[in-house]
């Protein structure tokens, strides 16, 4: 009966990911400084303790998410150095490592405003001979494949007002945002988009985003 307990109470890493990152943001919305007690920005050990009594996470599970989450860019880490002399005069370094949510994690919970940077920002476009538009949620995605990522776009939309733990919007969210950047390509992923799929498939069960998934199904089938 434990073992039962234990299986039904696991998490994926999606959604260790996803309380991780909510974690981060509130940290960062009630900080009334840049670092210590109430700092936007928090060490590893703070972290491993706060997220463990929260959700009940192992230093395994925080510690390989953190990884994920920072290739990502969705936190980002600073080294904060300082030294001390020991009794004898020696001179030891110390280096203290802190955790901050980016704008760009930010961005993952709130959607983009008006202040995100252009995804391609930097990149000049009309160098790859692409036509990209930009769609109403802010991502960019090659002409050719202009009704999908729309399509894709309202059903972000349809997701992020609707009535469903804010933590089951930001997985969808998430993933949808994976295909849009794929659709960026000339030549998009199909593996990685069909993955994403899987997971956004599941926004059929959220009320108003039924008749979406299925037209957003439609639109996909060259790629699944």
């Amino acid at each position: 009966m434990a073992k039962q307990k234990e299986a039904r109470q696991a998490l994926t890493n999606n959604e260790i990911r996803t309380a991780m990152l909510r974690y981060f943001y509130a940290r960062n919305k009630n900080a009334t400084s840049g670092r210590g007690k109430k700092g936007s920005s928090v060490k590893i050990s703070d972290v491993k303790r706060e997220l463990k009594s929260s959700h009940g996470l192992s230093q395994q599970e925080i510690q390989s998410n953190l990884t994920y989450l920072i290739s990502q860019g969705w936190v980002k880490e600073d080294a904060i150095e300082k030294s001390f002399t020991a009794p004898g005069g020696t001179i030891i370094p110390s280096t203290t490592n802190f955790y901050t949510i980016t704008a760009a994690g930010i961005d993952k919970i709130e959607g983009p405003g008006e202040f995100t940077m252009p995804k391609f920002h930097g990149i000049k476009i009309e160098a790859t001979g692409q036509n990209i538009i930009t769609l109403g949620d802010g991502n960019q995605v090659d002409a050719k494949f202009g009704d999908l990522g729309q399509s894709l776009a309202e059903l972000r939309s349809a997701i992020t007002t609707s009535q469903v733990p804010e933590s089951t919007k930001l997985e969808f969210v998430a993933d949808i945002d994976t295909i849009q950047s794929q659709l960026a390509k000339p030549a998009p992923n199909p593996t990685i988009i069909k993955a994403a799929w899987e997971v956004v498939k599941g926004a059929a069960a959220i009320s108003g985003c039924t008749a979406l998934v299925a037209k957003v199904a439609g639109l996909l089938q060259h790629f699944l």
